[in-house]
């Protein structure tokens, strides 16, 4: 039916874009149907009149890529309308294709002289159909994207103008021969000179060290002010390639703000490195003495306190409890506290042993010879308490033997301790990422709240004075686990258990 239709592929093309027509005319409705068919998909539209008068009223109102026009109709044939389209200066260039079923030398010579740009003879073939009217509207669509490029090039062309002035730097574009075709209104206050005094110029006027060869992002040169002041600027060079040759634009920032403040930065960076080193050295002397202090208190104290211990115990064996209770009491509290004050220097010296032994090169280390060595030193209390420890396959780490050894040895040791009335039971595993293996430790003890989560890690802290214990254990294993650069934490509440967690840098990146 005749009419204006719109082809399936429009829903694909943008909605601002120009749409591309073409119009059909033939005053017999079954031809109409035949060339909407075969030229399906051409175009955005298809519009279809069965007259000439129809023909002109359409051209009048919209533009086509094309005009097939049958020769043969009643009232205005083919010839008559397009010389009537063609009188027209909005259609005066439309490409028209006659449409005839005859083969006349007179009519080819009229058509032609009316601007027809060929004929196509009844029956007409689809394939020659679409080729030809497709020429036409493929250069419809271009002659379309030229125009709307025009109009684009000359939207961003005032936008660039403007741009230009808003932008807080000075910017200038600049001739093949370096010579300066434009400039904004910040390059005449940074300068200080008039528009009209800066173009033309040389830009090497301005900034002596540029030249074509210095082009580049980000360099700092000296500018100079027309007074013949100099101030330390960066620039920024594009070229840029038009119809008129090569351009390039230059941005240009005063920095003297900034090198003023980068002075000074640099003087309190200097200055604070300096009192950095002071104080590190300061810290490395005083933790040195602390440490030679602590030795020599956990092993120097260590004879004296034994002989208080060993002449208690003799003293005790003197007395009988019905010579002299008071005094009897009194040697118990002696024995008790020299045991441990002992258990007390023994602790520091090994939490000693765990900070220098960090200093120690890390090595491939066995985690499973790790555990398994914890767990025969602590096997006179595993076999006391009936502990049940169990573990899953433990990987080869960097990390110092005798630390790590260590660390399973007072977490299993913290698990023994702080047990509850149910059965011991103890997992360790461990997991693997790209950065770190992570070892858990978990029991079926009292739990710790939330509040002594990080206190239990401080040296001399404890849950609990009912619980035999130094509170030295934890302090130990943080030490050890953050001198090679680990993490330890615990997650628990309590009655319901604790999982005690560290980590170990995965040097070699191997799950």
């Amino acid at each position: 039916m005749p009419g204006t239709r719109r082809s399936p592929s429009i829903e694909s093309i943008d909605k601002n874009a120009p749409v591309t027509r073409l119009l059909l005319v033939d005053d017999d409705e079954s031809n109409l149907l035949s060339l909407d068919a075969a030229l399906e998909g051409t175009a955005d539209e298809l519009v279809s009149v069965r007259s000439g008068e129809e023909a002109l009223r359409e051209i009048l109102e919209r533009d086509f890529a094309a005009i097939l026009l049958d020769v043969k109709m009643p009232g205005l044939d083919g010839f008559e309308t397009a010389e009537m389209i063609r009188n027209r200066k909005r259609s005066r260039h439309t490409p028209i294709l006659f449409l005839t079923g005859y083969r006349s030398d007179d009519q080819l010579f009229r058509g032609y002289h009316l601007g027809a740009v060929d004929f196509l003879f009844k029956p007409i073939i689809p394939e020659i159909l679409r080729s030809k009217v497709s020429v036409f509207v493929e250069l419809a669509r271009n002659a379309n994207l030229v125009k709307e490029q025009a109009e684009i090039l000359g939207r961003a062309e005032q936008r660039f103008r403007m741009l230009l002035e808003a932008a807080p730097d000075a910017m200038l574009i600049l001739g093949e021969d370096g010579r300066i075709t434009l400039v904004n209104t910040r390059t005449e206050e940074l300068f200080q000179r008039k528009r009209r005094e800066l173009l033309g110029r040389h830009f090497s006027e301005l900034v002596p060290q540029w030249t074509f060869a210095t082009q580049a992002h980000g360099m700092e040169m000296l500018a100079v002010c027309s007074n013949g002041k100099m101030f330390p600027a960066d620039l920024t060079s594009s070229p840029l390639r038009t119809e008129e040759g090569l351009l390039t634009t230059v941005v240009v920032r005063d920095i003297s703000e900034r090198k003023l403040a980068e002075e000074r930065i640099r003087r309190l960076n200097s200055e604070l490195e300096s009192r950095v080193a002071a104080r590190t050295k300061e810290l490395v002397r005083s933790n040195e003495t602390l440490r030679q202090f602590a030795w020599a208190a956990s092993h120097d104290l260590q004879e004296p306190l034994r002989n208080v211990i060993i002449f208690s115990q003799l003293l005790a064996r003197k007395i009988t409890p019905e010579q002299n209770e008071e005094g009897m009491n009194f040697l118990d509290e002696i024995l008790t506290g020299g045991r441990r004050l002992e258990r007390l220097l023994q602790a520091l010296r090994e939490y000693v042993q765990a900070s220098d032994a960090g200093q120690h090169e890390l090595v491939a280390t066995d985690a499973l010879l790790c555990l398994k060595g914890a767990i025969e030193n602590l096997g006179a209390s595993i076999v006391e308490l009936d502990a049940k420890i169990e573990h899953g396959p433990l990987p080869r780490v960097f990390a110092v033997p005798v630390l790590l050894i260590q660390i399973f040895q007072n977490l299993i040791g913290n698990s023994l301790k702080y047990r509850s009335s149910e059965p011991v039971r103890i997992r360790i595993d461990h997991a693997v990422a790209d950065e770190e293996f992570t070892f858990s430790v978990q029991d079926n003890g009292i739990g710790i709240d939330a509040e002594y989560h990080d206190r239990v890690f401080g040296v001399f802290k404890r849950l609990g004075a009912e619980r035999e214990g130094i509170g030295m254990g934890l302090a130990i294993c943080k030490t050890a686990v953050e001198r090679w650069g680990g993490r330890i934490w615990v997650e628990s509440e309590v009655g319901r258990g604790s999982t005690f967690r560290f980590t170990i840098p995965n040097a070699s990146g191997s799950s």
